[in-house]
């Protein structure tokens, strides 16, 4: 089977942005790809954090995984960190990397742009450990959102020069980007991704939020002006609503602005309200019954057959830039 590498942030709780971008597909992808995920605590650490929430975070997101249907027998199921080859795959990539490819990183450039002096040098090299990730595992396929598209390029870049200048030694890498839902917005900024990280808490619904919580949160979604409900682009704020009504549906366009046809906006956040709700509990009663020590246990184990992929990748990659030390003394002889 094709190898198929994704992660996520515990920069913050798992959101429905989450969710529809990247572990709804997750799901589907167990039956088609063999599976890494991982909770990405590294790339965390780009902009400082408490170190005890962060490490009760990684365990949460951890335990989503596993909540909302992550199968550990089918997909291996880890946390970045406990993997020490990320790292010391990430100082060789750093080597071949170029300072002009990182400098041209729109995602550095936007989140540096008040302060480029004061920021962290992770923050700067944050593309080159993504591309570690990837590359470690003799990566398929990576589903990204569309911000991400630019640092999937310089991933693949970055293998192509490596295997040309010291041989064949990684997998080039095809993104995956959802046609519908990869960029779900804030509800309320339409202008805005959802994010973790979102000033309003009002515009980011939580998987482990409350049901009132939920309905207060959708009641609040701003909307455009007028009043029929249907896609359109020029209109980004409804269009929001209705892909999350339409991912949690499954239901067609067509399906959906026939049924809001005679109805208003109020039926609409309503009825998300409704099945958001339907939808979370039985997630959130998995979340809850999920031990410590199951956690640890499939985190363990995932980390294990992580690090025998890993290692074979990093071990190629340094004895090809002539840092293993046994292979350079049998090369030698």
């Amino acid at each position: 089977m094709r190898r198929l590498l994704s992660g996520v942030k515990p920069t913050g709780p798992i959101h429905l942005g989450n969710y529809i971008g990247a572990l709804r597909n997750w799901l589907q992808f167990q039956l088609d790809y063999e599976n890494f995920f991982f909770v990405a605590d590294l790339h965390a650490l780009t902009v400082r954090q408490d170190p005890k929430v962060l490490a009760e975070r990684i365990r949460e997101i951890a335990r989503m995984f596993l909540a909302v249907g992550i199968d550990p027998q089918k997909s291996v199921i880890f946390v970045q960190s406990d993997v020490p080859e990320h790292s010391e795959l990430t100082w060789l990539l750093n080597c071949v990397t170029r300072m002009g490819e990182l400098e041209r990183m729109t995602q550095f450039k936007d989140k540096a742009r008040e302060g480029r002096e004061r920021a962290g040098v992770g923050l700067f090299d944050y593309p080159v450990l993504m591309a570690a990730d990837v590359l470690l595992y003799q990566t398929d396929v990576v589903p990204v959102g569309e911000d991400q598209k630019q640092h999937m390029e310089l991933t693949r870049d970055l293998a192509i020069r490596f295997n040309r200048d010291y041989g064949e030694t990684f997998r080039v890498p095809e993104p995956f980007i959802p046609e519908v839902g990869a960029r779900l917005m804030s509800l309320s900024n339409a202008s805005k991704k959802m994010s973790k990280s979102d000033d309003d808490p009002q515009g980011c619904i939580e998987l482990l939020d409350a049901p009132d919580a939920i309905t207060r949160k959708f009641k609040r979604a701003v909307t455009d002006s007028g009043t029929e409900i249907r896609f359109d682009p020029s209109r980004p704020a409804i269009t929001n609503l209705l892909v999350i009504y339409q991912l949690l549906t499954n239901q067609t366009r067509e399906e959906i602005e026939t049924h809001f046809s005679t109805r208003g906006y109020a039926q609409l956040k309503n009825e998300l309200a409704e099945r958001m709700i339907e939808f979370l509990k039985p997630v959130q009663e998995r979340f809850n019954s999920i031990t410590d020590a199951e956690l640890d246990t499939v985190l363990d184990e995932g980390c294990a057959r992580a690090r025998v992929v890993a290692s074979q990748t990093l071990g190629e990659a340094r004895r090809r830039l002539g840092v293993e030390r046994k292979a350079m003394r049998s090369m030698s002889q």
